[in-house]
């Protein structure tokens, strides 16, 4: 498989599109993605971020939903209905990017995530375009609480000195064992010595593909440590592909709560009386 991508001297003539997926299930809130935040569906705040990327040229909804595909429409973005089998995000982007020939890169942007940074998309597309080596990018934030560490449902990052993704886990890794063992458990080492912290990254949902790397990823069999953790960029690891982490630019909040829409609802509303008070 050739990883090889687009000589970096000549970025300007790469193509980069966004594919952003977005279901109307969702098992913890229902058609979250239609919800409304400062007047918009979430689902068009996260398109508007993603084309405030400086280095996407286009922004396409990837989604198996009727409700979805006419909101997306009527406020003038793209939309393309998908097959509704699909098992994950990215087998219902690389749909979508089968049928795009010319596009060389694919950025996958989550449909729930209306706070994400474009300058976080920028930095990601760039750091592909100039690394020749690198199949995929995706992005990590610092972790700030001790329960986060230890939770399941928040996905950490090991990255080795050149910032190339050595593991994915919902377990805490790296495991500080010396500082567990003196004080008994993580959760006291954590609490008695909370530099520990720093040891720890969240992994956050961005990736930004290669189109060839994409579309045989997804025609891959599910890696055993996948099917573990039921994380598939693990398949990725598995089949030799560089995964390159970069830290986002600023914080995001994945929406997949009624409290998570309230936080994030919060921020944006708040963002756009301070931009109106501003004209």
């Amino acid at each position: 498989m050739n990883h090889t991508g687009p000589n970096p001297q000549n970025n300007h003539k790469t193509r980069v599109v966004a594919i952003i997926p977005a279901r109307y299930e969702s098992t913890r809130l229902p058609g979250k993605a239609l919800l409304e935040i400062a007047g918009k569906p979430m689902i068009c705040l996260v398109v508007e971020r993603a084309l405030a990327a400086a280095t996407v040229a286009r922004a396409i909804v990837a989604t198996d939903d009727r409700r979805i595909f006419d909101t997306v429409n009527s406020a003038g973005y793209e939309a393309v209905m998908t097959r509704r089998d699909h098992t994950s995000g990215t087998d219902r982007i690389a749909e979508v990017t089968a049928t795009l020939p010319d596009v060389e890169i694919v950025v996958n942007v989550q449909g729930d995530e209306p706070l994400i940074s474009a300058r976080t998309i920028d930095d990601a597309v760039r750091a592909l375009e100039n690394d020749p080596h690198t199949g995929i990018v995706t992005t990590w934030e610092s972790i700030e609480s001790a329960a986060d560490v230890l939770s399941a449902d928040v996905v950490k990052i090991v990255v080795d000195d050149r910032g190339r993704a050595i593991y994915f886990s919902r377990a805490p890794v790296p495991y500080p064992r010396d500082a567990a063992r003196k004080h008994g458990t993580l959760a006291e080492a954590l609490q008695k010595e909370p530099a520990l912290l720093t040891t720890f990254r969240k992994h956050t949902g961005l990736y930004v593909y290669r189109r060839d790397v994409l579309l045989e990823f997804t025609n891959w069999p599910q890696a055993e440590l996948e099917r573990l953790e039921s994380l598939e960029q693990l398949r990725a690891l598995a089949h030799g592909v560089e995964i390159k982490a970069i830290e986002a630019s600023s914080r995001s909040i994945g929406v997949d709560t009624a409290e998570d829409f309230a936080r994030v609802r919060s921020i944006l509303e708040e963002e756009a009386c301070s931009l109106e008070s501003k004209l």
